[in-house]
C-alpha cells in the first residue's frame, strides 16, 4: 500500500468522484457506441459524446464544433503540428516557431518535422525568468512561419507564459498560433483570446481519466486550420482523428471541464493558501526557486536545494512525499532537464531540480519529519 502523500499533480491528477461515476455511467449503464444512431443505446452515446464536446469548449469559449477528442494532449499537439506540415509544404511556407522549454510532446514532434519535410523549426530563447520575452517572437516572425507553438504554462517551472502580449506580436500574421495547454486547462484563464488558433489539453491533468484529451482548433472565419489527419480508417471526428470515441472517457473529461470551470477561482485560492506550507517547510534550507515566482501557477514550485541531488532528495523522501525531479514524460532518461538548462541555469541547480505540485485540496502532510530527512541529507 503506497503510504506517501502525493505531490505530482502535473504529471497527473486523481479523478474526482464526481467524474468516476460519470464513467461509470458509460461503461454500465449506458455503454453503447456513438456511431451507432439506429437505436437507442447509440443515441444515448452520441449525446453524451456532444455535450462533452460543449464542455470542453466552454473552457475556452470555443464552439463545440471545434473540438476534436484525441487520446490526450500528446496526439493534440502531434495533430496540430504534424497535421500542419503538409499545408506547410504546399503553400511553401517552411518555417514554424516553439519556445525551448516546450514539452518533449511538442519539441519531438518538430524535429520529426524538421527532418521529413523539409521545415526550417527554430526554437526561441527564454531567460532565466522562464517566460518568453514576446519581442524574441516578434524579431523571428518571416512572412513564410506558417506556425508558432508556445506553451500556456511551463510543466516543470510552472511559470506562465504571456499569451496577451504574445497575441499582440502575432496580430494578424498568417501564422497558425498552437499553445499547448496541459497544465492550465480549466485552471487559468487567458485561452479565450480568438487570436489562438490551437489548444491541446489533457484530461488527466484536470482530475478526469487518462487515455483521453482534445484539440481546439479555431475557426479563422469559416475557415478550419488546414489539418491532415494522422491516421487513416474511419469518418469519426470529422475525419481528423478515426476510430470508436472512448464515450465513457470522453463523458468523463466533459464532466471534469464543467467541475473546473464552476470551481476554478476556489481551486486557485486554496493551491495559493497551500503553497506557503511548502516555501515554510522549505525556508532553512536556502532554496533557489526556479523561474519567475510572480508568473508561477498557484499549485506548482521549482526549486533547487544548494548542495542536495534531486535524486538523493526524492529517495530519502519516498516514503513520505511523492515528488519528482521534472516531467514524467522524461523522468526514466534521468537527463538534466531541457527547460530549466534552456533558461541558463547552471548544471548544479539544474541537477538538484525538484518539481513539486499539489491540488486544492488539504495536503496533511507532516513537513516536520520532510525538513528534518533533507537536514539529515545535508549532514
Amino acid at each position: 500500500m503506497i503510504t506517501a502523500a502525493y505531490l505530482d499533480f502535473c504529471a497527473t491528477t486523481p479523478v474526482d468522484p464526481r467524474v468516476v461515476a460519470v464513467v461509470r455511467r458509460y461503461m454500465e449503464d449506458e455503454f453503447g457506441n456513438a456511431g451507432s444512431r439506429t437505436h437507442e443505446y447509440g443515441l444515448a452515446a452520441s449525446r453524451a459524446v456532444e455535450a462533452a464536446r460543449a464542455q470542453v469548449a466552454a473552457v475556452c469559449d470555443a464552439k463545440p464544433e471545434e473540438v476534436t477528442f484525441t487520446s490526450g494532449a500528446t496526439e493534440a499537439n502531434n495533430l496540430a503540428l504534424v497535421g500542419l506540415a503538409p499545408h506547410a509544404h504546399d503553400s511553401g511556407r517552411r518555417h514554424m516557431l516553439a519556445l525551448a522549454i516546450e514539452h518533449k510532446a511538442v519539441l519531438d514532434p518538430l524535429d520529426s518535422i524538421a527532418q521529413s519535410n523539409d521545415i526550417d523549426v527554430e526554437l526561441v530563447p527564454v531567460g532565466q525568468r522562464g517566460w518568453v520575452d514576446p519581442e524574441e517572437i516578434e524579431k523571428r516572425l518571416r512572412p513564410d512561419t506558417v506556425a508558432v507553438s508556445t506553451m500556456h504554462a511551463n510543466n516543470e517551472t510552472g511559470v506562465i507564459q504571456p499569451l496577451e502580449e504574445i497575441a499582440a506580436v502575432l496580430g494578424d500574421h498568417v501564422a497558425y498560433w498552437h499553445v499547448d495547454a496541459a497544465q492550465t486547462y480549466g485552471k487559468l484563464d487567458g485561452l479565450g483570446n480568438r487570436r489562438i488558433d490551437l489548444i491541446s489539453m489533457s484530461g488527466h491533468k484536470l482530475y478526469g481519466p487518462m487515455g483521453v484529451g482534445a484539440l481546439v482548433a479555431r475557426r479563422r472565419g469559416y475557415q478550419r486550420p488546414p489539418l491532415s489527419p494522422l491516421m487513416f480508417g474511419g469518418g469519426q471526428e470529422r475525419g481528423l482523428r478515426p476510430g470508436t470515441v472512448p464515450v465513457p472517457l470522453v463523458a468523463g473529461m466533459g464532466e471534469a471541464c464543467r467541475l473546473a470551470t464552476i470551481e476554478q477561482a476556489s481551486r486557485a485560492t486554496a493551491c495559493q493558501a497551500q503553497r506557503a506550507q511548502v516555501t515554510d517547510a522549505l525556508s532553512q534550507f536556502c532554496p533557489q526557486f526556479n523561474g519567475d515566482q510572480n508568473k508561477t501557477l498557484p499549485h506548482v514550485l521549482s526549486v533547487s536545494i544548494p548542495e542536495l541531488d534531486a535524486e538523493a532528495a526524492m529517495m530519502i523522501l519516498r516514503d513520505l512525499v511523492a515528488i519528482s525531479n521534472g516531467s514524467a514524460c522524461t523522468s526514466s532518461s534521468y537527463e538534466p532537464s531541457h527547460v530549466l538548462a534552456a533558461m541558463g541555469l547552471g548544471s548544479e541547480r539544474t541537477q538538484g531540480a525538484l518539481r513539486i505540485s499539489w491540488s486544492h485540496e488539504p495536503m496533511g502532510i507532516d513537513w516536520a519529519s520532510v525538513a528534518q530527512r533533507l537536514s539529515d541529507a545535508l549532514r
